[in-house]
Formats: C-alpha cells, sequence, structure tokens
C-alpha cells in the first residue's frame, strides 16, 4: 500500500478527519471556532465543511441569533443520521442500541435472556434489530457499523474474545460472526474499557488525563484506565479487570466467598438477592434499593462498600488517579453516600496518592458501554472520513 501520509491528499483526510473530530466530541461549533480550534484558515475550513456536508457527515445550521458580535458564523453540526450499532451482551440480557455521531440514542432494546447467550443467538438478535429498525425509525441513516461491548478478555489486534467467564465464551470470533449475520463493519472490544473510553469523552470524565473506571455489571467488575489522557489496554488489550483481585477484606467477618475476588465480594447478583428480586436492570436495582428498609439490606449494601473503598485504595496507591468514576451497580451503591465513600478510601490511601482524588458516579448512565461501543464502530470514519 502507498503511503500517501506526507502527500497533499494525506493532509487533506487529516484536516477532514480534525474538524469532523471537533464537531463530534463537542457538538455544534461554529466555522469561526472551528477555525480557532483547527488553526487553518477560515477559507480552508469553509471548505472542508462543504465537503462534510456532501458526504453527509455534517449539517449546517443557521448561526445563534442571540450572537450579535460581528459577523454571523454558520454552525456546524454532526448529522445525526450517521449511526452505529451498539451492543452488550450479558448474562441476563442483550443491549443493542443505534447510537449517532452526534451522540444521540436513535433506538434502543433491552432483550432479556433466560440463558446464556451464545455468540450466534447475540448476533442474530442484533441482524433482527437492525433488519426492524432500517424499516423503522432508521429508515433515513447512514449505519457504519456495529461496535459490541463484551464482558470479558478481548484481544486488541483482531476483537477475538479470549475469555469471557460468565458468558462462557472463549476464544470466539464474535467480530466475524457479526460481520457475516449484517454484512456491517464490527469492532470488539471489553466493555468496561470503551465505558471508559466513554465517560471521559463524554461523561464525569471530560477533560480528566487520569482516571480509573471501574464498572459493575451483571457479568461482575471490570475497569478501565485513562492515564495522561490516553486509554491503557495493556499489552494485547486486557488492562483494567479490577474484578479479579484479591482485595483485603477486614473484618474477616465481611467475607462471603472463600478465596473469593473482588466481583465475587461485591456484586449485583447479592444486591438482587437481598431486596427480592431475581433479575432486573440498572434503574430497577437502584429503585429496589432506595425504597428498602431492611436491616440485611443496610448492612448488605455497607459491607459491599467497605470491599469497594479498599479495591478503590489499592487502585489510588498504584496509579494515582485524580478521578475514579464508577458505573452500574456500583455508581449505585456509591450514591449511598459519595462523601463516605471517598473518606473511606482516602483513610486507607497514602495519603499523597489521594490528595485531591474525586469519585463521582458515570455520567451517562445506562448508555455509557453502548456509546464506548459505537465510539469503536465510529473510529475508521472519524480517523478518515474520505474511507481507505
Amino acid at each position: 500500500m502507498t503511503d500517501r501520509a506526507g502527500t497533499f491528499d494525506g493532509v487533506h483526510r487529516r484536516n477532514l478527519s480534525k474538524v469532523l473530530g471537533h464537531v463530534h466530541l463537542e457538538g455544534p461549533l461554529s466555522r469561526a471556532r472551528l477555525t480557532a480550534m483547527t488553526g487553518l484558515n477560515r477559507s480552508t475550513v469553509a471548505s472542508l465543511v462543504a465537503e462534510l456536508n456532501a458526504q453527509g457527515l455534517t449539517i449546517e445550521q443557521a448561526p445563534d441569533p442571540t450572537n450579535r458580535v460581528g459577523r454571523p458564523s454558520p454552525v456546524v453540526a454532526p448529522d445525526p443520521r450517521v449511526l452505529a450499532i451498539a451492543v452488550n451482551p450479558e448474562v441476563d440480557a442483550i443491549t443493542i442500541a443505534a447510537v449517532g455521531i452526534d451522540g444521540g440514542i436513535r433506538a434502543r432494546e433491552r432483550i432479556e435472556v433466560d440463558h446464556l447467550p451464545t455468540p450466534a443467538e447475540t448476533a442474530e438478535l442484533v441482524a433482527s434489530a437492525h433488519d426492524r429498525w432500517r424499516t423503522g425509525p432508521l429508515r433515513d441513516a447512514r449505519i457504519v457499523g456495529v461496535g459490541l461491548a463484551v464482558p470479558g478478555l478481548v484481544r486488541a489486534s483482531d476483537g477475538l474474545v479470549r475469555f469471557a467467564p460468565h458468558l462462557l465464551w472463549s476464544d470466539v470470533p464474535i467480530r466475524a460472526i457479526v460481520e457475516t449475520a449484517t454484512g456491517l463493519p464490527t469492532a470488539v472490544g471489553n466493555d468496561a474499557s470503551l465505558g471508559a473510553v466513554a465517560e471521559h469523552l463524554f461523561g464525569a470524565g471530560r477533560g480528566v488525563d487520569d482516571m480509573v473506571y471501574l464498572n459493575g455489571g451483571a457479568s461482575g467488575i471490570g475497569g478501565g484506565l485513562i492515564v495522561h489522557g490516553v486509554p491503557v489496554g495493556g499489552s494485547a488489550g486486557y488492562a483494567g479487570e479490577f474484578g479479579q483481585n484479591r482485595p483485603g477484606i477486614d473484618p474477616a467477618g465481611d467475607r462471603r466467598a472463600t478465596g473469593g475476588v473482588l466481583e465475587d465480594e461485591v456484586s449485583r447478583a447479592r444486591l438482587l438477592e437481598v431486596v427480592g428480586l431475581d433479575h432486573g436492570d440498572e434503574p430497577a436495582l437502584a429503585a429496589a434499593l432506595a425504597a428498602a428498609d431492611s436491616p440485611a439490606v443496610t448492612d448488605e449494601v455497607e459491607r459491599q462498600l467497605r470491599i469497594l473503598a479498599t479495591a478503590l485504595c489499592n487502585a489510588v496507591n498504584v496509579l494515582n488517579p485524580s478521578l475514579v468514576v464508577l458505573g452500574g451497580f456500583l455508581a449505585t451503591l456509591a450514591e449511598r453516600d459519595l462523601g463516605a465513600l471517598e473518606r473511606a478510601v482516602a483513610e486507607q490511601a497514602m495519603p499523597a496518592a489521594s490528595e485531591g482524588l474525586s469519585i463521582r458516579v458515570a455520567a451517562l448512565g445506562e448508555n455509557r458501554l453502548l456509546i464506548g461501543a459505537a465510539e469503536i464502530a465510529f473510529a475508521d470514519l472519524l480517523a478518515d472520513p474520505l474511507g481507505r
């Protein structure tokens, strides 16, 4: 393949990528603002925007009528009809959404299952949703691909699911399986790592360069890392498996699983059981916990929070983040008393490492993993809007 990075065509493509990337991350921007952000001149920006409009990637809107200073500048926005299909397969449900390049959710389904979904079944459900939506809410859409957020070890080089223990998937070429079922290019990543990316770009971690993200889902606890503003995947893509760590548990009476790892002790399943639910999504669990007045519920929540604080302390000592973001049922636990959790972590961590530390809940709520999955589906388009 010819390397065109230094050619006029290569520079042109990079400039298109810059403009599209800015409106994707920031939302609608005036041409004047894009000129300042890219460092390009006004005529170049106008030409790039016209080309992106012609490609169906951006649209121009009337300038803000309240801005009366100087000559009005047209506002450039990502075209909301450009979409990715985002998928999060879990042990109790498969969630599928159509996520716009503007961040909007055009369609969303949570399909509950009473058995562990197989890779083939997952692909069939995605293809079925895609086909139905194409004749309904997405009939005017340009769907660029599929992104999957899988709760397991995903090999970065080719998207192979090496091991998703709770789904019982092992060495599954899920990318190829979904591509065959849908006819769409597909990308695959670890669910929590993608949640970290989503919260870093659009949510609670926006603008934060050093962040630890922990996700609590039906399959346990996963994590993602942002270091110096860059997602950290490790040598093969498996970094961030906080749920498999073995935190010290004190007092000993807090332990429920002999020899267990973090996700055996801090567990969504245990919370569902104590509130009397067989299953439920995140809002259902949060509502049940909020409504419960049983001492058993209070004791279980406090037990899990004590263990979570120790696990977070270990992460703070090792990584020295300025922010910890908690998603899923971990956010539900933390919201009981976020200040108390911060204090419990600070009391156990090295004082210097925890200086200025903040703990927040995920700002993107139930959509965080889907937005992260969409981001990897958009990656090639954002890198080269003209395609290769």
